[in-house]
């Protein structure tokens, strides 16, 4: 696949790094000399200096026959702009911009990004994206990460075992035995910084992260049987008032009556404008790192400090600040990817990283084959998967016990007619069945084929 991307940022090298590394034929466009020399040096792609909107530039980096244009700039409108370029002179098969501003994702302005007005075939905007995943994490506090697939009838999620874990040194065979009406199956562990798909005859030690798939209303028990049955946050205190830090304290207005959430903001002008959006918040003027306004958030009774400012190094501090404080738990926004396993090490229980959720998003429509949701986990280290069976797959109609296709990944749940199976060595997946895997990334290609509308693999 060709493809060109705009803006050679933190989203664009991380979506450059990954398609390179899979034999894609990647061009970047970016203004600054400095970053395209930075990504030229270090991947295989080709670099551009240029405005990323403008079509000399674009036809430079060979648009032309490209099958893909992604514009993650920081400016909404050269995203937009590219498109539309992408789309009138160059006829580009699929476009996909990062759009930030709220304002233009209004439910009233939904035929802006049509193909008869600005013809952009997918919108990825960071800010809601990050923001669900906030909310997802205050829903399951014991989990460092989770992601819904299958219209939300599954999820996926991520559990530190620490010492007390109860299924420490059990064999996952084992755990069948010991719960048989549990419908979660561990796809993926990392142990000291080494990610592998387990065996059922693997154990869990302390210090791994244990990634599990499992019927939505499940969750929560398998949480509770890692040893995570922390109770859902009610008081929340929120440390930055950005698009993020906004939309997280209004839909916890809307869907958690109980939430008390008290939210702080440096910038005047701007914290006068959130306490008129919010109606039960409690807004506070000031800095998430001064101590006073802490105390005067009361974030020493809080559930919950979340830190979602700009700035990575003021959300960690405020974390450890609030921990002093006597906040229970942290759940900071990480944008440098070489910070959260330092973060972990300071007590900060979870994160949320704004470049993978957008990475994953763009991957879902990046991946061929019937890929219906994508999710990029430990920096890159591998992927959940969600895509439908079709007749042409090796999948289709032999249990699973006798086909040798899984070195490397491991199904998490088929889901049927509505129904999530718990996949056993004698389950038969069925054209149409949507399939939620985990891959490591050296095996997402064999993941493609299997779900590929194509013979080539017979």
């Amino acid at each position: 696949m060709k493809v060109v991307i705009c803006g050679a940022g933190q989203v664009g090298f991380g979506i450059a790094e990954r398609l390179a590394a899979e034999q894609n034929d990647v061009s970047i466009i970016d203004t600054s000399p400095r970053l395209i020399q930075a990504i030229t040096d270090t991947l295989d792609v080709r670099g551009f200096v240029g405005h990323g909107s403008h079509p000399d530039v674009l036809a430079r980096a060979g648009l032309d026959a490209a099958d893909m244009l992604i514009a993650v700039t920081l400016h909404d409108e050269v995203n937009m702009i590219a498109c539309q370029v992408g789309h009138a002179l160059f006829d580009v098969p699929t476009k996909i911009a990062r759009v930030r501003a709220q304002s233009y994702l209004q439910g009233h302005w939904r035929d802006l990004f049509s193909r008869d007005h600005l013809p952009i075939d997918v919108v990825i905007s960071p800010e809601v994206e990050v923001g669900e995943m906030v909310l997802r994490r205050l829903s399951l506090p014991g989990a460092i990460d989770t992601v819904s697939f299958a219209d939300g009838n599954v999820v996926v999620a991520g559990v530190v075992c620490l010492d007390d874990c109860p299924v420490l040194d059990t064999p996952l065979r084992q755990l069948t035995d010991l719960f048989p009406d549990l419908r979660a199956v561990v796809v993926a562990v990392n142990r000291k910084g080494k990610v592998f798909v387990p065996r059922s005859t693997d154990s869990l030690l302390a210090g791994d992260t244990a990634y599990f798939v499992a019927q939505a209303d499940q969750v929560t028990r398998t949480l509770s049987i890692f040893g995570h049955d922390e109770p859902q946050a009610h008081r929340i205190v929120i440390g930055g008032g950005g698009n993020i830090g906004l939309y997280v304290a209004r839909e916890l207005e809307l869907r958690n009556p109980r939430a008390r959430v008290k939210l702080i903001e440096a910038d005047p002008a701007r914290a006068e404008a959130i306490a008129q959006q919010l109606s039960k918040t409690v807004v506070l003027r000031g800095s998430a790192l001064d101590r006073a306004i802490l105390e005067e958030a009361t974030v020493g009774d809080a559930d919950t400090m979340i830190a979602v400012t700009n700035d990575d190094r003021v959300n960690i501090l405020s974390c450890l600040l609030s921990r002093e404080l006597g906040a229970r738990r942290m759940l900071s926004l990480l944008n440098d990817p070489n910070y959260p396993a330092f973060a972990r090490g300071l007590g900060i229980d979870a994160y949320v990283n704004p470049r993978q959720i957008t990475v994953s998003k763009i991957l879902q429509h990046v991946r061929k084959g019937r890929i219906r949701g994508v999710h990029s986990l430990l920096n890159g280290a591998g992927e959940v998967i969600e895509a439908e069976a079709l007749e042409t797959s090796p999948l289709v109609g032999k249990p699973l016990k006798e086909l040798d296709l899984f070195d490397g990944m491991r199904i998490g749940a088929v889901i049927r007619g509505g129904r999530v199976l718990l996949p056993r060595g004698d389950t038969v997946i069925h054209a149409r069945d949507r399939v939620v895997l985990f891959a490591l990334a050296n095996r997402v290609k064999r993941v493609e084929q299997l779900f590929r509308v194509s013979l080539e693999f017979f």
